[in-house]
């Protein structure tokens, strides 16, 4: 193993797309996660367009290196591997709801008496004390729960979800960093904690730091709502031959657009766009402005201007067009590869670059049970041990064909 977090062994019970995200971070970044799935596997493994089944292509992009375990939490032989594989663990990570873990009898305090050290992280829909806590939560129940479907309503004239899991990425990623910032102080005081991250507060948070505006006052100056991200005009402007986002955003960018399109005037003489407050009352006018005048000139043309008056301006891809990106082709991003059992495969690089420790760029995510017999062995126990734990079907090793 290699990478900055090279040495670390997080114990993953997480499932779907969530918790997955979170752990596959670490993974990324060179921590060993063993992920921990029940004998029919995370249902993630189960997606459409698979080569082989239980490999499907969301599954590999979660899951990529991570080791799998099969264990049946069902059964008490099965929980006492887990809290053996816990006392060897710097983590111990699930999005498995509170109370069906303490009836597993893997619940925080029987997690620490096993590793009084332990970093314990249970992400949940909501947190604990409210009156939603214990709710199952998924990712468009969230999204509804933290009124993006309706600001979507304000924008577009119709409530939807954004069309991704974004809220499962968001609130995974917000996981990850606080089980590293756990981790972090366990590193320095040798104290182990338990982490709550609810989906809910966390995407409260992530999206009213935007749309609280005047209502950050008391009294509020006035409703909620950022009115530039919020205006019906945002969007992708129509040019002559297809579409171009263009974003003008401070003082000098909107001087230099308005010379660049021969209405210099309008920036000096135009109180309504004076300034950014300004600018933000009289956002629906000033978008307008935009797509009035893109529509006059083909795209091509109107890159070579935007980008000679350093105007931030690009071209909206399709998920299609998005694989062939010249930027993302210099980079190196998307890398064709060979796995062991799915042949070649389209991966992606880690995002960030380090000059001393790089994160292993070689990992794959594990078939089901891959690792069992091996993760066993390394928690002490004996062959014979472990073949009577397959023999009486607490743990699985990885089944072929």
């Amino acid at each position: 193993m290699n990478g900055p977090l090279a040495g670390l062994r997080i114990l993953d019970l997480t499932t779907v797309q969530m918790g997955p995200w979170c752990t596959r971070i670490v993974a990324d970044l060179g921590a060993d996660v063993i992920k921990v799935e029940a004998p029919e596997g995370d249902s993630s493994r189960y997606g459409a367009n698979a080569r082989n089944r239980g490999m499907s292509g969301g599954f590999q992009h979660n899951a990529s290196g991570k080791r799998s375990i099969v264990l049946d939490l069902k059964k008490p032989e099965a929980r006492d591997a887990i809290l053996r594989l816990a006392a060897r663990a710097d983590a111990f990570v699930s999005n498995i709801r509170p109370a069906p873990l303490e009836r597993l009898g893997l619940g925080y305090e029987a997690v620490r008496k096993a590793n009084p050290a332990i970093v314990y992280l249970g992400m949940v829909g909501y947190g604990s004390g409210g009156r939603y806590a214990g709710r199952p939560a998924y990712d468009d129940l969230i999204q509804a729960a933290s009124a993006i479907p309706m600001l979507l309503q304000r924008s577009t004239g119709e409530p939807r979800f954004i069309p991704m899991a974004a809220i499962d990425r968001i609130v995974g990623t917000a996981a990850a960093n606080a089980l590293l910032a756990g981790l972090l102080a366990k590193a320095r005081t040798g104290v182990g904690q338990k982490i709550e991250v609810p989906m809910f507060e966390t995407m409260v948070q992530f999206v009213m730091c935007e749309h609280m505006q005047g209502a950050t006052f008391d009294p509020p100056t006035s409703p909620p709502g950022y009115a530039r991200t919020l205006s019906r005009s945002r969007r992708p402007y129509a040019t002559q031959d297809g579409y171009l986002a263009v974003l003008p955003y401070n003082d000098g960018q909107w001087r230099r657009f308005f010379e660049a399109v021969g209405k210099g005037h309008i920036f000096k003489e135009d109180p309504r766009f004076a300034d950014i407050a300004a600018r933000t009352t009289n956002i629906d006018a000033l978008y307008d402005m935009i797509a009035d005048e893109l529509k006059t000139r083909p795209t091509a043309e109107w890159q070579t201007i935007l980008h000679e008056a350093d105007i931030p301006n690009m071209v909206p891809h399709t998920l299609e067009t998005l694989l062939e990106d010249p930027h993302l082709q210099d980079r190196g991003f998307f890398q064709f590869r060979e796995h062991p059992s799915e042949g070649r495969i389209r991966t992606m690089r880690e995002p960030s670059t380090w000059s001393e420790t790089p994160p292993p760029s070689d990992q794959f995510a594990p078939r089901l049970g891959q690792h069992t017999g091996e993760v066993l062995a390394e928690a002490g126990y004996s062959e014979a041990e472990i073949d009577d734990m397959i023999d009486k079907q607490i743990a699985f090793p990885e089944r072929r064909g």
